[in-house]
């Protein structure tokens, strides 16, 4: 008898998965680094899902990458940064389809098969005689890829690049899963200024992936907040080409795996963009436990991670933690304050600070400062009123948070 083993990080990223090819490329957009890349699945057949930002303003790559989707069918995703063809009007919708035809026929594919992707400015349109020979060089150097190419040409004002691969079981064959995220600023649920590709070379059907592929996110990219912002280019975009040889994935046969292993993934790029947040010091994590609803649990969480004053606070390690109880009481949320606990935590310890309502007579404020003096701070909020959780990914408020944003565009 095989048994199931859960999904687990392995080391590697999107290059590790197979059936993939994948490359990042200096094409000058905006400045002399990486700033376009390709995806590509060498495998016919190969379904595809995606979710998109939901700001009624949207960049000419989400409508076209929409459209694309609603087929459930994708072989390849071109994206690229320094410029995000939003708010472009007729040559941006020209821009992004021209950009899917190009990389269509450097990799011998259909239009209909190419997602596109932009990140960066608003406003501006694209420098296309730069994009296309990006197009054609990064196409041209596939085969020549190094590891991590994709994740650092998706960058914008991120640190670092973020990539995990992740290996799971599905009915009894070994598959793996790698995505690559770019997100720093202008981040909030229900998308962000965030992108992210993940590729599995499970088979999966259209269906199963594209309802997997949303629980994932609406747990993962959709409970992080840097500063509240909700972009206009936002997508996550998954390809599954069935390299690993396992049986069908379908909403009756191995979905479960197949979900876990997506959730890892997400929930593993999701805190890596909080934690990269603008300027941010600190990754803040909160977690709410016992609440009526997951919607009620959700907009607890996320509430605390977008206030303002919880931010600045966990930046100057001053352990408020009133603020946290009142972004709970203004998020929405159905509960009972006089049943609410809150316990404060970091890898130097941890405190309870409100039990019942009222808050600890033993409450320690040295040592409470002692605990949120940390890279990554967790905040547990228990409202004793049922039985549904939820966490909520973010970010303290820095002084750098606002020099970077102060002069974005110059």
């Amino acid at each position: 008898m095989v048994h199931s083993v859960g999904p687990r990080v392995i080391e590697g990223g999107i290059h590790k998965v197979k059936g993939f090819k994948a490359q990042g490329y200096p094409a000058g957009i905006k400045r002399m680094r990486k700033d376009l890349s390709v995806i590509y699945s060498t495998m016919p057949g190969t379904t595809a899902a995606g979710v998109f930002t939901t700001n009624k303003v949207r960049a000419a790559p989400v409508i076209v990458s929409e459209r694309t989707l609603r087929s459930g069918r994708a072989r390849a995703i071109v994206c690229n940064a320094g410029c995000a063809n939003a708010a472009t009007g007729e040559q941006g919708m020209r821009d992004a389809l021209e950009m899917a035809e190009i990389t269509a026929r450097c990799l011998n594919v259909q239009p209909e098969e190419v997602i596109v992707a932009s990140t960066g400015v608003i406003g501006r349109h694209l420098p296309m005689d730069i994009v296309r020979e990006g197009i054609k060089n990064c196409v041209g150097t596939l085969d020549a890829a190094e590891p991590g190419n994709v994740a650092a040409a998706m960058m914008t004002t991120d640190l670092v690049p973020k990539e995990v691969l992740v290996e799971a079981e599905i009915n009894g064959t070994v598959v793996h899963v790698g995505g690559v995220a770019k997100g720093s600023g202008m981040i909030h649920p229900n998308m962000a200024t965030m992108l992210s590709w993940i590729v599995t070379d499970a088979a999966v059907e259209a269906d199963a992936l594209q309802t997997a592929l949303r629980e994932a996110v609406n747990a993962t990219f959709n409970m992080i907040s840097v500063d509240g912002d909700t972009s206009t280019n936002d997508m996550v975009a998954v390809l599954a080409n069935g390299a690993a040889g396992n049986p069908v994935v379908t909403r009756a046969k191995g979905y479960h795996q197949l979900k876990e292993a997506l959730h890892l993934v997400c929930e593993t790029l999701a805190k890596k963009i909080a934690r990269d947040g603008e300027g941010a010091t600190t990754l803040l994590e909160v977690r709410v436990e016992n609440a009526r609803s997951l919607e009620d649990a959700r907009l607890a969480a996320r509430s605390v991670t977008k206030s303002p004053l919880v931010k600045t606070a966990v930046f100057g390690r001053d352990p408020n933690w009133g603020r946290i109880l009142a972004a709970v009481g203004y998020s929405g949320a159905e509960f009972d304050p006089a049943k609410v606990d809150i316990q404060v935590k970091s890898a130097a310890g941890a405190a309870w600070v409100l039990k019942a309502g009222e808050p600890c007579e033993t409450l320690d404020k040295d040592g409470l400062r002692r605990i949120v003096d940390k890279d990554h701070v967790v905040f547990t909020v228990d409202l004793h009123d049922g039985e549904h959780s939820a966490t909520a990914w973010g970010c303290d408020f820095s002084y750098d948070y606002v020099k970077i944003n102060a002069d974005y565009t110059t």
